[in-house]
């Protein structure tokens, strides 16, 4: 596999991920554990907690081969996380992105999911300036690009829509209709 320079995606150990992080630092290897609070709810209470966005994974910006080896030197961390030969990289405006979205402070209980809604699921946007607003799902693209049908203008919306301001909370509703 090639090796480039740029941000990597470290495969560490199941929740040691902070471990890996705090390492790589001490070793003035410049990485990235975006962390997210996340609002855990119990029988007798309810705590926010800092968590990070993306289970198993550290990102690592990767300058020399030097670099590249001495990641691997440290404890918990597994190997680089790659797809058909080819080692996962990050661009650094998707690490800038990612950066606005954890430290944002209109952000809350940010989740990361890999499932996307399914055409015909029934959703409300509860974020946003479209808050309030009830859609549904009638077409999603590679660009995770969710178009949406409002049956009140009878009109269809395409829009990028963070999967974070949906719910399905509106099955009740269009029932209703």
């Amino acid at each position: 596999m090639e090796r480039k320079q740029g941000w990597h995606v470290l495969y560490v150990k199941y929740r040691h991920e902070s471990k890996v992080y705090k390492e790589l630092m001490e070793k003035k290897l410049e990485a990235f554990l975006p962390m997210a609070t996340s609002i855990r709810k119990w029988s007798d209470r309810t705590k926010k907690i800092q968590v990070p966005l993306f289970p198993s994974y550290v990102f690592v910006n990767i300058r020399s081969n030097k670099d590249f080896h001495d990641v691997l030197t440290v404890d918990s961390g597994c190997s680089y996380l790659s797809f058909g030969g080819e080692y996962g990289r990050v661009s650094q405006n998707e690490i800038s992105q990612i950066r606005l979205l954890v430290e944002g402070k209109d952000f809350s209980d940010v989740q990361i999911t890999t499932t996307l809604p399914k055409i015909g699921d029934r959703l409300k946007i509860e974020h946003g300036e479209l808050s309030g607003l009830e859609c549904e799902v009638f077409r999603i693209d590679n660009q995770h690009r969710i178009s949406v049908r409002l049956s009140s203008l009878r009109q269809n919306i395409s829009a990028i829509v963070p999967l974070s301001y949906l719910s399905n909370q509106t099955e009740n509703v269009f029932a209703q209709a």
